[in-house]
Formats: structure tokens, C-alpha cells, sequence
């Protein structure tokens, strides 16, 4: 991009900016996204860029491969069912301290180390995410039951990019391991976030998987029991839609899936007309 095209940009973004000044964006991080360490440090900046445009942005992340690893090293088996992780207590107890204490801070620092002001949280801090078992046979994957959002306003208030880290708590002190995607959507309702933008693997929702031409831009919330009929929401896509789904059923106003592979596709996601991946809307 030359210095032209840089400044047709910055005029294009300009009523994108007024539209999302002093809201709340709420961007959920995570997986094979997180894998590249050059690409994190770009996603890191432009989160940055967006706080000192007087976005009040949010960072939901995962950590999933990074769990593996450890589990792996600690001489344990990772078991999924149905897409999600079997967490007994000891399971819960690595999932908090991978999540909580390596990927939580290591975003953290590269925040601050791209210019930005960020605070490192999980679910159980400020008794934010309280779960009960969403299924007996998971194990501690927990199902959200209430949300208190008082110390991510908190730091909002103050300038702050909250990092929050996906662990829940009950009342019997029990760990919990919350899946990120719909953890990030109870946030965002909780938070009365304009936006949410999941960053994943893919470039968003395709009539054809193998066809990234084939990229659906805008679904209606009332379109997609007939794409899930035809087949086009299918497979590991059916959870991520419906946390695109709860979401806006909690008052987000608008969802996006967007490829956190691309380089800056969060800022041509949210400061342009095209956009970069789906749009989900009421």
C-alpha cells in the first residue's frame, strides 16, 4: 500500500470509527490463529490501534494446541467429544494454569510491548464466569450460569485492554475449563458490545469449504437453520454459529468470523465497507 492508498483508507475508515468510538469490541482469539508468533504480534498491534481510536476493546482467548502440548509433556492423553475437551480436576487444574498463566501473559506483554495498556483476567477473577457442568460425561467444561462484568468495566473505564482467559468457578471452588467461542459471546452480551469478532482458521462462512470464493458476507440470524438444512453449516462450523447466534440473542449487535491467518483483517473487518470475512445480524 503506498501513502495514497494509505490515506484513502484512513478517510474510508473515518465513519467506522465515529460509529465504534468510546463502544465496546469484543475480539475472541485463539487456536491455530494463535500459532504464528509474527501474525500474534500484528493481531496484538492492531487491537492497540483500535484502543488509541477510542475503541474499548476486549481480548477473549484460547489456548487450545498450547494445552495439548502440556498435557502431552506431563505424560497425559487429551480426549475430545463432540469437538470439546474432556476435563477431569487435573485436566482443569493444567487448563488454568496454560490459560491463565502462559497464554494469558504472554498476550499481555505484547500488548504492552506494541504500545498498548492491558490486564490479564480469567473467569475467576472477580468471580466473573460462574459455570456448572454442562454435561456430565465432559467432565469441567463448564456451561456460563451468570456473568459479573464489574472489573472488565473497570478497567475499560480506565484505558485498559482486558485480557480475560477462559476459566470459570462454582460456589464449591471447582476449576473449570469454558470453551472460548461461547464464553466470548456470554461476554459480549454481558458487556452490551457492539461487535463481536471471532478470529478462527477460516477466511468465514463458504457455500463451499474448499472454495474460498465462495465466502458468504452477510447472513441474517433467520437464515441459517435453512444453510445448516443445505449442509453449508456443517461439521466443527454448527458451534461457532450458534455462539454467533447467542450472541446476538444477548444484544450484540453484530458478529463476525474472520481469518486470523491474514494480516490486519481485524482493522479491514471493522474500518471498511468490504470487510474481510461474515457478518452475522439480526
Amino acid at each position: 500500500m503506498d501513502k495514497l492508498e494509505q490515506a484513502e483508507f484512513l478517510l474510508e475508515a473515518v465513519p467506522y470509527i465515529k460509529k465504534y468510538f468510546n463502544k465496546i469490541l469484543v475480539v475472541k482469539y485463539g487456536g491455530n490463529a494463535m500459532t504464528d508468533d509474527t501474525l500474534k504480534s500484528s493481531v496484538m498491534r492492531d487491537l492497540v490501534v483500535l484502543n488509541l481510536l477510542g475503541i474499548k476493546v476486549v481480548l477473549v482467548h484460547g489456548g487450545g494446541p498450547e494445552i495439548t502440548q502440556t498435557i502431552e509433556k506431563m505424560g497425559k492423553t487429551s480426549e475430545f467429544i463432540n469437538g470439546l475437551r474432556y476435563t477431569d480436576a487435573e485436566t482443569a487444574e493444567i487448563v488454568r494454569m496454560v490459560l491463565a498463566g502462559k497464554v494469558n501473559k504472554s498476550l499481555v506483554d505484547l500488548l504492552e510491548r506494541n504500545g498498548g495498556k492491558a490486564v490479564g483476567l480469567c473467569g475467576q477473577d472477580g468471580h466473573m464466569l460462574k459455570c456448572e457442568k454442562q454435561d456430565e460425561s465432559l467432565g469441567y467444561v463448564g456451561k456460563v450460569v451468570s456473568i459479573d462484568t464489574s472489573v472488565v468495566n473497570d478497567l475499560l473505564n480506565l484505558g485498559y485492554i482486558p485480557v480475560i482467559s477462559t476459566i470459570g468457578y462454582d460456589d464449591e471452588g471447582n476449576t473449570y475449563n469454558v470453551n472460548a467461542d461461547t464464553a466470548a459471546a456470554a461476554i459480549s452480551g454481558a458487556l452490551g458490545a457492539e461487535s463481536l469478532i471471532l478470529m478462527t482458521d477460516i477466511k468465514g462462512l463458504m457455500r463451499d469449504k474448499n472454495d474460498p470464493s465462495s465466502l458468504i458476507k452477510k447472513v441474517y440470524v433467520s437464515d441459517i437453520p435453512a444453510l445448516v438444512k443445505q449442509g453449508i453449516i456443517s461439521g466443527g462450523m454448527i458451534p461457532k454459529i450458534e455462539c454467533c447466534k447467542e450472541a446476538i440473542r444477548r444484544g450484540v449487535n453484530k458478529v463476525f468470523i474472520t481469518d486470523g491467518r491474514v494480516a490486519h483483517s481485524i482493522l479491514v473487518e471493522i474500518l471498511s465497507v468490504e470487510g474481510s470475512g461474515t457478518m452475522f445480524h439480526t
